[in-house]
């Protein structure tokens, strides 16, 4: 911890932190996340912001419905890491509680933080998810630079309805109309806009379709030796380095087409 973090100087709280991140650092995927016994204090803490029944359910659901799934982490991840573990749909999740004298506000990411802010998202739409994995798929074989670029950017896509119209009704916002700065969102222009915990300017996209578009057409300009396609029935990657693997990846779409071509008939 930052001697500046609210817990730094609680050795309870410290003691109560390496103990979760015990957990975490000893967790296999595929197994069963690691149950915490919240005390009462980290309880009281984390109902400022949490309702049992919504959060809870979308833990439940995220798998069902989108194919995200959760994995424990102690803390802080680098950021390939963090991105190539978006690649797999799998989403690293702190299961930490924020120190109790500062409720509202955390200065790494906890879980209050990954329950509100980033779970939900992973149980909207496909179409988020896809975009959250198209970003992680394009940083596999990536360099230190465009690593860096996009993590700048891996779950900072903008539109004026699920961020800016949220963000207004925040009482920092309207204190400070001046951070409502927005354009058109350019996954170039934001890869080196550096992130700063008040923003001068926001990115705008016209929907979270037209997000992952443009961030497609980002990914294919950078350069690695090698392709990659994602198997859902197996949650693998297949490295697309020779002509066999392409072919029979490209058998596998004409199946689909197929099918798809039938149904299409059958419609009229």
């Amino acid at each position: 911890m930052d001697q500046d973090h609210p817990g730094f100087s609680d050795p309870e709280y410290r003691k109560r932190r390496c103990f979760i991140a015990e957990l975490a650092a000893n967790y296999k995927q595929g197994e069963p996340l690691p149950r915490v016994e919240y005390t009462p204090e980290e309880v009281a803490t984390c109902c400022e912001y949490v309702s049992d029944s919504g959060t809870l359910h979308c833990v439940l659901v995220c798998p069902k419905k989108t194919g995200f799934q959760l994995r424990s982490v102690a803390g802080l991840l680098s950021a390939r890491d963090f991105l190539a573990s978006l690649a797999f749909r799998v989403f690293q999740c702190t299961q930490y509680i924020r120190h109790a004298s500062a409720p509202m506000h955390s200065p790494e990411p906890d879980c209050c933080h990954e329950l509100l802010g980033h779970i939900p998202m992973l149980c909207a739409t496909l179409t988020i998810v896809c975009h959250l994995q198209e970003i992680g798929l394009a940083s596999l074989g990536a360099s230190d630079e465009d690593i860096e670029r996009l993590s700048t950017i891996r779950l900072y896509w903008f539109t004026v309805g699920f961020v800016l119209c949220w963000k207004v009704w925040s009482a920092g916002l309207l204190s400070s109309y001046g951070e409502l700065i927005y354009k058109p969102f350019n996954p170039e222009e934001t890869a080196i806009q550096p992130y700063q915990p008040f923003q001068p300017v926001y990115f705008v996209s016209e929907s979270f379709e037209d997000a992952k578009i443009k961030m497609r057409r980002y990914s294919s300009s950078i350069k690695r030796p090698f392709s990659v396609r994602y198997d859902p029935f197996t949650c693998s990657l297949e490295v697309l380095d020779q002509p066999s693997k392409i072919q029979h990846a490209l058998g596998q779409m004409r199946d689909d087409l197929k099918i798809l071509h039938s149904a299409l008939e059958k419609l009229g």
